[in-house]
């Protein structure tokens, strides 16, 4: 007993888990209150205290916020649960750096500010500015690349995307023009939702989340900035969180993800439009490198589907990109120092699985 106790203290957070900031979950236990259930009840059933959700400073893990989405809009039957809570946020949940977005010159400013440091509210989303997926002259896509893809968590991706809906329609008091929504999901909701919230009707089970927006939207000023209180909270930015900007390796992880962790370098490179040098540069000058990334991500990933699923054995080899059942073997030894069915034995035995939790499928 006591060894399998040592097991789940060492599994409950795996080293470089994707965080997130607890801010980010403000108004979550209010709006589980209205929906007849126990707000911080249900923060504290997934580990989240309910004091951290007010807190600046303190992170959570990225699939314990997106278990806790998914299992709130299905006990309570509230489908469009990600967007309702994004609806009810104000922007205070990224604090200074929702200062810094909402006091920059122009939009392109604003959208350049938040591609830097995005990491401090979330390690493993990256937000970057691309061609237009659709082809239209005039118009570029703004890319929320979510770990929540590679997942499943498709109310933690309509939370993403109606949290940046909202910003980009804060800094001009009114409409900006967006043009269309690509989701990589099914419609949750009905479809009549999305455009009572974005104002325009999504394309549902794209590849990734793009907004698209007016080209010309990224040189229009920002309504109400102050460029010397810009100019602090991008000072406190830079001063406070130097060593979290990681934007390459957070760009690799997400790509690898995407691309169902079969990725190499050669092919991640090609996707981010870098030369393959150059990447391995970047990210050794980031103190890592494309395996350990690689590495990494299919841990994460392995872990979560040994707990909170029940697929095979064979199932999860395939699903992480390796060839061998025996290889998964190895690789969990090394990564938790136990054979993959004691993990899901350990956290069956100890932590349980919320019954409302969707199981992956195989």
């Amino acid at each position: 007993m006591g060894e399998i106790s040592h097991v789940v203290s060492c599994l409950e957070v795996p080293n470089m888990a994707v965080m997130a900031r607890a801010a980010s979950l403000r108004g979550f236990a209010d709006l589980v209150d209205e929906l007849g259930g126990d707000g911080r009840g249900m923060l504290a059933r997934f580990g989240i205290e309910p004091g951290a959700v007010e807190s600046e400073d303190a992170l959570v893990t990225a699939e314990s916020m997106g278990w806790l989405l998914e299992v709130a809009a299905a006990e309570f039957r509230c489908l469009d649960f990600g967007l309702r809570l994004a609806a009810r946020q104000d922007g205070s949940e990224f604090g200074p750096l929702s200062v810094a977005v909402l006091h920059s010159a122009t939009v392109g400013e604003a959208l350049e500010c938040l591609c830097r440091y995005l990491h401090i509210q979330h390690t493993g989303i990256v937000l970057e500015i691309v061609p237009d997926p659709e082809g239209d002259s005039g118009v570029v896509g703004i890319h929320l690349g979510d770990p929540a893809e590679a997942v499943g968590f498709a109310q933690g991706i309509d939370h993403g995307a109606g949290i940046l809906h909202l910003l980009l329609w804060r800094t001009q008091n009114g409409d900006y023009g967006l043009r269309g929504v690509q989701l990589p999901h099914p419609p949750l909701a009905e479809v009549a939702r999305y455009l009572e919230y974005f104002g325009v009707e999504p394309s549902f089970g794209r590849a990734t989340t793009v907004l698209r927006v007016p080209l010309d939207l990224l040189d229009r000023p920002v309504l109400g900035s102050d460029r010397t209180v810009r100019a602090i909270a991008v000072d406190y930015l830079t001063r406070n969180f130097p060593q979290l900007n990681r934007a390459m390796s957070a760009r690799v992880r997400t790509s690898i993800e995407s691309l169902a962790l079969t990725a190499t370098i050669g092919t991640v490179a090609e996707r981010l439009s870098v030369h393959q040098r150059t990447l391995q540069r970047t990210l050794a000058a980031e103190g890592t490198s494309f395996s350990r990334i690689l590495d990494e991500t299919r841990r994460d990933v392995a872990y979560r589907l040994l707990c909170e699923t029940d697929l095979s054995m064979a199932r999860i080899t395939a699903l992480i990109g390796m060839q061998e059942q025996s290889a998964l073997t190895r690789a969990a030894r090394r990564w938790f120092g136990v054979p993959p069915q004691q993990v899901r034995f350990a956290h069956k035995a100890f932590r349980g699985v919320p019954e409302a939790a969707p199981l992956a499928q195989g």
